[in-house]
C-alpha cells in the first residue's frame, strides 16, 4: 500500500451515497459519517459487495434495490456463465452470492453457480432464491445455505445475507 502526503495531513474521507436523496453523496471525515449514518440512514461506498444471478429483469431490479437498500452493493449477472466468470475474475471481491435457481435457456443453473463459488471458497455465504424448486434444496444446494422461496418480502432477503455474511467473512 502506498501512502501519499496527503493523505497523511489529511483526516480519512469516506464517501457517502444518502439513500433517500439518490445520487446526492458527500465526503466527511469518518466519525461524522458514522454519527450522520446512524441519525439519517446513509449509506457508506465500499460496502459489501454482493453477486445477484437472476435472469428476469423485473426480480433484478427487486432484489438490487433491496439490497441496496439493506447496505450492500450488487452486482448482477443474467445467467449461470456470466455468474461464473465473475467468479472466476472476482480476486475475492464478492462477499455473498444471491442466486436464482431456474436461470432460464442458461446451462449453468443456480445449483451449479453456488458449487463453483464453493470451489473457489467452501465457506462462501450462498443464499438461494426459487419459486418451485426449493423441494430439492436438501439434496441439491450447498451446505450452510438459505433458501428463500418466492414471493418473499424484501426485508427477507436482506436478513438471508445478513445472517451468513455474520456468520463468516468469506470473499470470492
Amino acid at each position: 500500500m502506498t501512502v501519499s502526503p496527503e493523505s497523511v495531513r489529511r483526516p480519512q474521507l469516506i464517501t457517502v451515497n444518502f439513500c433517500s436523496f439518490r445520487g446526492t453523496k458527500a465526503s466527511l471525515p469518518r466519525d461524522v459519517m458514522i454519527a450522520l449514518a446512524i441519525r439519517v440512514g446513509a449509506c457508506v461506498e465500499n460496502l459489501p459487495l454482493i453477486l445477484v444471478v437472476e435472469d428476469d429483469q423485473l426480480l433484478q431490479s427487486l432484489v438490487e434495490e433491496s439490497l441496496t437498500e439493506g447496505g450492500y452493493e450488487v452486482v448482477i449477472a443474467s445467467s449461470g456463465e456470466d455468474a461464473v466468470a465473475l467468479l472466476n475474475a472476482s480476486e475475492g471481491k464478492y462477499r455473498a452470492l444471491v442466486t436464482d435457481i431456474n436461470l432460464g435457456s442458461s446451462n449453468i443453473d443456480g445449483w451449479g453457480v453456488a458449487r463453483h463459488a464453493r470451489e473457489i471458497d467452501p465457506s462462501f455465504p450462498v443464499v438461494y432464491m426459487s419459486g418451485n424448486d426449493a423441494v430439492n434444496w436438501a439434496s441439491k444446494g450447498v451446505p450452510n445455505s438459505i433458501i428463500l422461496e418466492k414471493p418473499f418480502a424484501p426485508a427477507q432477503l436482506v436478513t438471508a445475507v445478513s445472517q451468513l455474511l455474520n456468520a463468516g467473512t468469506s470473499s470470492v
